[in-house]
């Protein structure tokens, strides 16, 4: 039975040069060929992005064709089945495919949708992040094409889903032979191949000549060996992108150190407006999740604000009169408890004082998840460098955070330090201000800034020739947390001799008026992380969005100035994310700060800063639908529902397929005799150990429990298995103390390992 075509999906943009190009799936998380030793460099693999687009499409395929809009097509004939029988691909998206068992494959997901019921067929070889995902985007065209309606069955394994595979063979046939294995994704389909040119590019004279060569067939004598990768003896097979000027990708931006985006003449004249008109309004922080990420800032800094410093290991509380006052030899962890949309929300800041001790920073880090523990694992962390505080950080603290150069006594309260100190202060408002203490000689000084000098009898306010109202303003609020001397006001050149005194003499110092910092207008790039034998794999999503967080992985956010590690709930490396973040910093091509703080983000509790560099944002993504699991283990469908659907296939003519005669009415037969014993309990098979009730569309309720020796399956070749056994998953016929004792862990926390970490255990233990 022909369903009918679509047209092709639009191609994928071309990957960065300096992605390696590699044919990954385009979900779940990449396996790498193998590890090449002494590569610094995390590797980078490109991958398209999954999730629901315009025009009708999710996934990357086009909607279900109907006879009217939003429903199947109602014009069917009584009796001729299900009014809808259609076969989708769901990963990796394609259009629809053959209604046949020739379309499915080991590797990849499959929905057969009969309008009351989908059924979604996960390929053995498909992993668990795919098998998630492929969930959701069934839920998705459920509710979209079957408003929310059709009752949703999935087959993880056939010989567990007997109620499934009776209606799936019912419409499709039995199966005969076993299946293909998995089939490459094509980036580029073959209409698009057949529409080649050939070009000759070169210069003559002052012009540059654009010449058609040959439209296919195509001839290698047509190439001309000549050119730029001949002249820097690059291998042939350099790979070269063309970039055009006001065009560039966010991966060609990120080579560079600093990017700044051309502006027009009137964006150049109205941009210091719109930027003071946005600091104005910083109470839209809570409903504009976009205007928070660009600021960096999750309210205004009035909420909650505890304080600990890190001493002798563990933290110790902070007086919240000094709590603005930091020590640079120190650690601290600072909780900020805010509300945002009537929901409690928190920020964990880490911070790192620049002559902290390693064991310090390690107990920072240890005492930041004990905090986390005792909050039910919902605060978002945010690693900060002494310098490198964000915005928020400076704000919480409404420009009175102050720095010394020395370490914290007891409950945090500095120590001793030599009579005259030296204090720059930078900042205009109380977003941005920060003051520390510089060495105490006239060399630290600068005519862009405003320096509090603090001497046995006097704290000179010293200004620079540079610095502007706004700075003034924050200097005279921070002088009172700093001393409570004599205050004088000192204007740069009208110095009196003990200042200099003071200062050790005069020296030069710059003069030179600091220029305002532009802020880069990096494009946020995010990237699925994982790892093999111990090297980072970065596998980078273009055009992301929320469908593209999983909660099988672990996502690195880069927005330049901020890198965010999104940690989905049931991600098994989580503990290795700062690691991460600090290595992709460490190595990246642009040279960038380690300092960039580095925030963690759990599954749930995404900050308005990170929600906001989504185009699209559902709150309640996550809690609306079931998991992979809970529908494979659960009862989603009753009894009545699989009644009515088989009574439907019953009424199909499955002779109407070709080589399906004698098969169609055994598993028709087969059919009518699961319906007709829905009335009563049904005893499996003793090798599935169990029993089960056909009251659920979803038979792999009836998961085999185990029971099977664990001679019976280790070390075994596949044709001395017990009968029934899959090969690829032996593993899971072990009984659960067997399966604890051999692999030190759950089935469940087995499970929800990557791939290739489950792989390697298997074959390490005898079960591959």
């Amino acid at each position: 039975m022909a369903l009918g075509t679509s047209s092709p999906s639009p191609p994928a943009p071309p990957s960065s040069p300096q992605h390696i190009y590699t044919n990954t799936r385009t979900l779940g998380p990449p396996e790498p060929e193998g590890h090449s030793g002494g590569v610094q460099r995390p590797a980078l693999l490109g991958r398209e992005a999954g999730g629901c687009g315009s025009a009708g499409r999710c996934g990357g395929f086009p909607a279900a064709p109907t006879g009217r809009a939003g429903g199947p097509d109602r014009a069917a004939p009584r009796g001729a089945g299900p009014r809808v029988r259609l076969l989708l691909q769901l990963l990796p998206p394609g259009n629809h495919v053959e209604l046949s068992w020739n379309s499915f494959n080991k590797g990849d997901i499959f929905l057969l949708d009969l309008g009351k019921m989908m059924i979604q067929w996960n390929g053995p070889k498909t992993s668990i992040s795919e098998k998630a995902r492929g969930l959701a985007l069934t839920y998705s065209l459920r509710d979209r094409e079957r408003g929310g309606r059709a009752q949703i069955g999935v087959v993880d394994d056939e010989a567990k889903a007997p109620d499934l595979m009776q209606i799936m063979e019912a419409v499709l046939g039995r199966r005969v032979g076993s299946l293909r294995a998995a089939t490459p994704s094509k980036d580029i389909n073959q209409l698009q191949k057949a529409n080649v040119r050939l070009y000759h590019v070169y210069e003559k004279g002052k012009d540059l000549v654009v010449l058609e060569l040959a439209t296919p067939p195509l001839t290698q004598d047509l190439l001309q060996e000549e050119g730029f990768i001949q002249a820097k003896g690059y291998p042939t097979y350099t790979n070269v992108e063309v970039v055009n000027d006001g065009a560039e990708s966010a991966a060609f931006k990120q080579l560079f150190r600093t990017w700044s985006e051309k502006r027009s003449r009137n964006q150049k004249l109205g941009g210091r407006d719109k930027s003071i008109h946005v600091k104005l309004d910083v109470g839209k922080l809570h409903t504009q999740p976009k205007l928070a990420a660009q600021l960096r800032m999750v309210d205004d800094g009035s909420g909650k604000v505890e304080v600990w410093c890190i001493q002798d290991l563990h933290r110790q509380p902070v007086d919240p009169k000094r709590h603005g006052q930091l020590c640079a030899g120190n650690c601290y962890l600072v909780l900020y408890t805010y509300q945002r949309l009537g929901r409690v929300q928190y920020i964990l800041y880490l911070w790192q004082g620049h002559q902290a001790t390693a064991d310090e920073i390690e107990a920072l880090n240890s005492n930041a998840e004990e905090l986390d523990v005792m909050y039910g694992g919902v605060l978002v962390q945010e690693h900060v460098t002494m310098g490198s505080e964000p915005p928020h950080f400076l704000a919480i603290f409404q420009g009175q955070l102050v720095i010394f150069q020395e370490r914290a006594g007891h409950h945090g309260k500095g120590q001793s330090a030599s009579t005259t100190r030296l204090f720059q202060v930078q900042g205009t408002d109380s977003h941005n201000t920060r003051t520390m203490e510089v060495p105490a000689r006239a060399s630290s000084l600068n005519s862009s800034d405003i320096f509090l000098l603090v001497t046995a009898s006097v704290c000179y306010l010293w200004f620079g020739k540079g610095c502007n109202g706004d700075q003034r303003e924050m200097a005279r609020v921070v002088v009172t947390v700093i001393s409570r001397k004599n205050e004088e006001t000192v204007l740069e050149g009208q110095e009196p001799p003990h200042f200099w005194e003071a200062l050790g003499g005069r020296a030069p110092y710059p003069s030179n008026k600091r220029l305002p910092e532009e802020v880069p207008s990096f494009q946020p790039r995010l990237f699925e992380c994982s790892s093999h034998m111990g090297c980072l794999v970065l596998a980078e999503v273009v055009f992301f969005s929320q469908e593209d967080l999983d909660k099988y992985d672990i996502m690195l956010l880069d927005t330049w100035q901020e890198i965010f590690l999104w940690l989905g709930e049931a991600a098994s490396e989580w503990k290795e994310a700062v690691a991460w973040g600090q290595e992709y910093l460490k190595t990246h091509l642009a040279g960038r700060s380690p300092a960039t703080p580095i925030v963690l983000v759990k599954q749930g509790h995404e900050p308005p800063t990170f929600i906001g560099w989504f185009f699209t944002w559902d709150p309640y993504k996550w809690t609306s639908h079931p998991s992979h699991k809970e529908v494979v283990d659960g009862s989603p469908a009753a009894a009545s529902t699989i009644s009515e659907i088989t009574a439907e296939v019953n009424n199909f003519r499955l002779s109407r397929w070709p080589g399906n005669g004698r098969a169609g009415a055994m598993a028709l037969q087969a059919l009518k005799g699961s319906q007709d014993s829905s009335e009563n309990d049904l005893v499996r098979s003793p090798k599935s150990g169990g029993s089960r009730t056909s009251s659920s569309v979803s038979s792999t309720s009836a998961t085999i429990n185990g029971g099977l020796r664990r001679e019976q399956l280790m070390h075994q070749a596949v044709e001395d298995l017990p009968e029934g056994v899959d090969p690829a998953r032996r593993e899971f016929y072990l009984s659960d103390s067997d399966f604890q004792d051999i692999f030190g862990k759950s089935k469940e926390e087995f499970y929800s390992m990557a791939t290739w970490r489950q792989r390697q255990e298997k074959k390490q233990l005898g079960f591959f």
